[in-house]
């Protein structure tokens, strides 16, 4: 039986799915104003697997990740950029479609978006104020009152007196309580709004995820994923809204993936650290499978140090389990039945998706081919060539040793950023490439403009956008 911690209770549990023998999980996916960077990257991986072995075991899986393609920060970005915000979503969801192909990763069943489900967006609000949970603000916002709710906090263990005590002191005459959310935002001149029973404005971000996901799965069933950045406020916020909104238990386990470093560092803009999935995959591997098997080398829910020397372990790990499968017959992949390794990987992966366990029974697997090669026993090799390609896929560890062989090396640097690079242009290079972006910008030209910031990146050189244009720019 599968067992998975549940961040509700603190505790692993079972899975018992709502329905038997099917699944049905929702994970908060990407805000699109920008590309997907190594923390996206993390939690994509993580769900990916955590979707393809549930299918692996047999069940019926329903996986929902949604897009949210409203917000305040994509509201400034286009702002900034002078582009409709249309324009600015669709280009990047296109970009972390490109991206998450790269990366291997099997597409969600249902991958909603924010602005096409707002009409259930608005029936949620009208349940809540109905029932009481909500009030319109003198402002016009419709806003969720907390002290309503008497589970607020179970999930992150926080108490509302230390959460008002811990409030930042500011005058908001528009809430009740400092702890109350907005749920529906009223409109504001420049800003796009729709027509709703309290005057025309936008949803709160909070309020998406419950609606799409009620839409989606009902509202009651297996798995609701994400980070752990949104562990407190945004999940607090989904329990209590839907939770008051259905009568019903929303989502039986919650699933958090842990933060990832930078050489030890946290990943933040303001650091310097800061990586886009396109920069790593372009400068710092072989192949985007260096970055998955990094990811999957740390347990899900703690940290991940993401460094140069973790991607070089990576690389040549993977490079071992490429020479073992080098030269064995290209048979179907099999898992065998009673076999001692993939019993053991099923352990590994039924407690709480064990990766770095079951990626060590993938490296036995590899000693015991290289072991039977050594040995002239070319049957046994073949059989074990075949578990452990059936069982690195259950992964999402797919490259063949031809394809593996063919890519050479990519040549790295450190740099303190742990993302490789190999810049070889001058300074007036980069600043010529870099005007030329800003004109390609003012021309509203973002297809131009993401192209020199891709080709930037691929020679080692980060930009960084501020509000007055790109002034900012280092060489990884």
């Amino acid at each position: 039986m599968i067992r998975i911690h549940n961040s509700l209770t603190g505790e692993k549990q079972p899975l018992e799915p709502v329905t038997p023998g099917e699944v049905r999980m929702y994970v908060c996916g990407i805000t699109v104003y920008d590309f997907i960077h190594v923390g996206h990257a993390r939690m994509l991986i993580v769900f990916d697997v955590v979707n393809r072995y549930l299918r692996h075991r047999g069940y019926r899986v329903t996986y929902v990740r949604n897009i949210t393609d409203i917000d305040d920060k994509i509201i400034k970005r286009a702002a900034q950029n002078g582009e409709s915000i249309g324009a600015l979503t669709e280009r990047f969801i296109t970009a972390m479609h490109e991206d998450c192909e790269r990366l291997g990763l099997a597409r969600p069943d249902h991958e909603p978006r924010a602005t096409r489900y707002l009409p259930a967006i608005i029936g949620m609000v009208q349940s809540l104020v109905q029932g009481g949970y909500a009030y319109v603000a003198p402002n016009g916002d419709v806003m969720y009152a907390v002290a309503k709710f008497a589970g607020y906090g179970r999930l992150s263990g926080k108490r509302l007196a230390d959460l008002r005590a811990g409030a930042r002191v500011e005058v908001d005459e528009s809430k009740r309580d400092p702890l109350d959310f907005v749920l529906w935002k009223h409109a504001k001149a420049g800003e796009p709004a729709w027509d709703s029973p309290w005057g025309r404005g936008r949803p709160g971000w909070h309020i998406e995820c419950s609606a799409m996901s009620v839409a989606l799965l009902g509202s009651h069933f297996d798995i609701h994923g994400g980070g752990l950045d949104l562990k407190f406020p945004h999940h607090e916020n989904e329990i209590a809204q839907t939770c008051a909104a259905t009568g019903d238990r929303f989502a039986e386990i919650w699933m958090h993936n842990g933060f990832v470093n930078i050489d030890e560092e946290k990943m933040s803009k303001s650091l310097g650290n800061f990586f886009t999935v396109r920069e790593v995959l372009e400068k710092a591997v072989r192949h985007p499978e260096v970055l998955r098997y990094v990811v999957l080398s740390s347990h899900y829910r703690g940290p991940i140090n993401y460094s140069l020397e973790q991607l070089e372990q990576a690389d040549a790990a993977l490079g071992r389990i490429m020479t073992a499968l080098r030269d064995l017959p290209e048979a179907a992949p099999g898992i065998v039945p009673g076999s001692e390794h993939t019993a053991r990987f099923q352990a590994a992966m039924d407690d709480d998706f064990n990766t770095p366990e079951a990626i060590a029974v993938l490296q036995m697997l590899t000693r015991e081919i290289n072991s039977a090669k050594d040995a002239h026993d070319a049957s046994r090799a073949a059989a074990l060539g075949a578990e452990l390609r059936a069982l690195a896929a259950v992964l999402g560890l797919a490259v063949t040793p031809r394809e593996w062989f063919s890519l050479g090396t990519k040549r790295v640097s450190h740099g303190g950023s742990g993302v490789a690079a190999g810049a070889d242009l001058a300074d007036a290079d980069i600043a010529q490439r870099i005007e030329a972006r800003i004109e390609a910008r003012k021309a509203r030209n973002w297809a131009e403009a993401d192209r020199i910031r891709e080709d930037l990146a691929r020679a080692g050189v980060v930009l960084e956008d501020k509000p007055g244009g790109t002034t900012v720019w280092r060489r990884a």
